[in-house]
């Protein structure tokens, strides 16, 4: 295969542009110059000629010569060259002469009066070559005098012509070169920091972004950042560019490895039970003595259990991760929540329950009621098994036109400000911080993680304010018929009440 060719450099097509510029510019001016200058020169040897058959003319009419006479050209102020011819009746040349540098008059030769004939006596301008005299700017004119043909030699303005072109080529010569020269170095200066740009995208494209903590990339310097200019532009678009790479790839790898700690964390959590359930199967197979079956396979079961909930919870984390469409239909907070709270009274009676409403709106939003019921009891559970006994637990609604609101607050321990940042992140526990009475069972630490995708899934919001004696929850929904996300919560104008349960 033939390799392709390299294309030329933005500097040299630069160049290439400015230099035809520069040419197409000086050539133009110099051919204008040198027609208007010989337009001027040919303008002024015209009228001389005239000037000087007009004076032929008159001489002739004050002599008495023959018909040959061309003694005028005797006169004083005759310039050297300068030529004149009589005709006869039929318009043929008879006399022709020229004066010479020692001003005297010589005539002319048949050779040299052929070059005259066809001239007419209309004043009309001719220019004719005359052999061993040169060029001439010819012109005869009859009126009501003797017909006379006068002439001048073109040599001098030729001269002038040619000096004025070597003049003009000299200079443009010489001011494209400068000119050359100077863009050259403008060029390359202008285009030093486009230089330092395609360094930079080069250096970054070295750098390995396939694996492992991608920090630090290289950056285009400051001052080659100027968006004022065309290469600062460039080099700021480079730096946005590499800014955004290195975001993505920051957040990439936070997405792999809370993938690999949750892959770790689910393993660990299914590893458990399922060992539990190895070890009492194979007890059971054996047929020992040493354990009860009743006690082994309530164990079982509970393991069983306890694997298939993770599993389950699993599930539906995936679900809500895939987007998959939850129902939709009207939910009124206040008897969920209350539903929940009995729910939790029933299971919980070391603590002490709460409900408070307090409404400017009906507290209705749309969606799935057994999700949000999930996410409540959650909460609630959350509460207590993470608080010792004898906390109280208090779920409050508030509803405005512009959002609904379902608080859990408990006055226990609360969470570590630590561990706040992580708190909604799968497989998050708080065990070893926050207090839990003995007996209690574990949690999977998925619970507030499955909260807050319910949350989502309902364009609400979750968040959570913690410091020791005061932990709430706050779940933000948009209520029934907006499409709005939900506002910062306002502040409460009216309590209906709080019950004690």
């Amino acid at each position: 295969m033939r390799p392709r060719p390299r294309g030329r450099s933005l500097r040299t097509r630069l160049l290439l542009f400015i230099g035809l510029t520069l040419v197409v510019v000086c050539a133009a001016m110099a051919l204008t110059t040198i027609y208007a200058q010989r337009a001027y020169l040919l303008g002024n040897l015209d009228q001389r000629v005239t000037d000087a058959a007009a004076r032929s003319q008159g001489g002739l009419q004050r002599r008495t010569g023959s018909a040959t006479d061309l003694g005028f050209l005797n006169e004083r102020g005759q310039p050297i060259g300068t030529l004149a011819a009589r005709f006869d009746d039929d318009g043929a040349v008879i006399a022709a002469e020229v004066v010479t540098e020692d001003g005297s008059q010589r005539v002319l030769t048949a050779a040299q009066r052929a070059a005259l004939e066809g001239i007419t006596t209309d004043g009309s301008l001719h220019t004719r070559d005359i052999p061993g005299l040169g060029t001439y700017r010819l012109t005869a004119i009859s009126g009501d005098g003797v017909p006379v043909l006068s002439g001048m030699p073109m040599d001098h303005v030729q001269h002038m012509i040619g000096n004025l072109v070597l003049l003009e080529a000299v200079v443009s010569g010489v001011g494209l070169t400068v000119a050359g020269c100077v863009c050259a170095v403008v060029i390359r200066r202008q285009l030093r920091p486009l230089g330092r740009v395609a360094a930079t995208a080069v250096e970054v494209s070295h750098a390995p972004l396939g694996h492992g903590e991608v920090t630090g990339l290289t950056r285009v310097p400051g001052h080659d950042t100027d968006p004022g200019t065309e290469a600062g532009q460039v080099g700021a678009a480079l730096n946005r560019m590499i800014d955004h790479v290195e975001t993505s790839l920051a957040q990439r790898q936070r997405t792999e490895e809370r993938m690999r700690r949750f892959l770790a964390d689910a393993s660990h959590e299914l590893r458990t039970p399922l060992s539990s359930i190895t070890a009492y199967a194979e007890l059971m197979h054996r047929g020992t003595d040493k354990i009860d079956p009743t006690l082994a396979w309530g164990r079982v079961s509970a393991d069983s259990a306890r694997m298939t909930g993770l599993v389950e919870d699993l599930l539906l984390l995936a679900r809500l991760d895939e987007g998959r469409p939850l129902r939709s239909a009207e939910v009124d907070l206040t008897s969920l929540v209350a539903e929940a709270v009995w729910d939790a009274r029933a299971v919980g009676q070391t603590h002490g329950w709460q409900l408070a409403l307090l409404l400017d709106a009906p507290a209705v939003v749309t969606g799935d009621k057994a999700r949000l019921h999930q996410v409540v009891s959650n909460l609630l559970a959350n509460a207590r098994v993470h608080t010792p006994a004898g906390t109280t637990v208090t779920a409050s609604v508030e509803a405005t036109d512009e959002q609904c609101v379902i608080r859990v607050r408990d006055d226990g321990p609360g969470i570590p400000q630590e561990l706040l940042p992580t708190v909604f992140e799968r497989f998050t526990r708080a065990d070893a911080s926050r207090s839990r009475a003995p007996g209690k069972e574990a949690g999977t630490g998925l619970g507030l993680a499955i909260a807050t995708a319910i949350t989502s899934a309902h364009g609400g919001r979750l968040s959570v304010v913690s410091e020791p004696g005061r932990t709430e929850f706050s779940i933000e929904l948009p209520p029934a018929g907006s499409a709005e996300p939900p506002a910062p919560v306002p502040g409460r104008r009216s309590a209906i009440g709080a019950q004690k349960l």
